[in-house]
């Protein structure tokens, strides 16, 4: 299947939203419960606070927000997941300048819908990002749950390195891996 990465839009607030809802629950409902996965996407995903994200990445040369998606005519089904997935939005990636040090970008979000993992979305869209970054970061920096092997997995799988682990505000006890990769 071809993918196509683009910019998102205020169009796509409520895709991302429910892409957001269903990577959480594939990657963390084990690990945080599923009532907690509720409310996190629910805080952290508010659909006022992703089009204020959204608006801002295109704003601002230092930012970005992107959407990956199926070429054209190659929409894909709904699973039998019993989501409400629409075809569209398979992915989505957040960067914005790292506070400390404005060499590095920071990628806050980088979700897939589970049905997807594994079949390349993802690799394309972190391709894309990192060809868009390059000429303004020296490297680029994340974190993921010390829990999420799915995620630290498809970071390792792709160059990056842990350079720190540390407690997480998210829950008492659980720590988080901070990657690293050189642009």
């Amino acid at each position: 299947m071809t993918r196509v990465v683009r910019r998102a839009t205020s169009d796509d607030v409520w895709a991302v939203h429910e892409t957001a809802r269903e990577s959480w629950h594939a990657a963390y409902d084990d690990i945080l419960g599923p009532r907690f996965v509720d409310k996190v996407v629910d805080d952290w995903y508010a659909i006022g606070d992703l089009e204020s994200a959204i608006t801002d990445a295109l704003e601002r040369e230092n930012a970005t927000f992107l959407v990956v998606e199926p070429e054209g005519t190659e929409r894909v089904e709904p699973s039998d997941s019993g989501s409400d997935f629409d075809g569209d939005c398979l992915g989505f990636a957040h960067v914005v300048p790292w506070p400390e040090d404005r060499s590095v970008a920071y990628l806050a979000r980088l979700y897939i819908r589970p049905d997807y993992w594994r079949a390349g979305a993802g690799s394309t869209l972190l391709e894309r990002l990192e060809a868009d970054l390059e000429s303004s970061f020296d490297r680029i920096r994340l974190a993921v749950l010390a829990d999420n092997e799915i995620g630290i997995s498809f970071y390792e799988s792709a160059g990056f390195e842990c350079v720190e682990v540390r407690s997480t505000d998210l829950a008492d006890g659980l720590e988080e891996c901070v990657y690293e990769k050189s642009l």
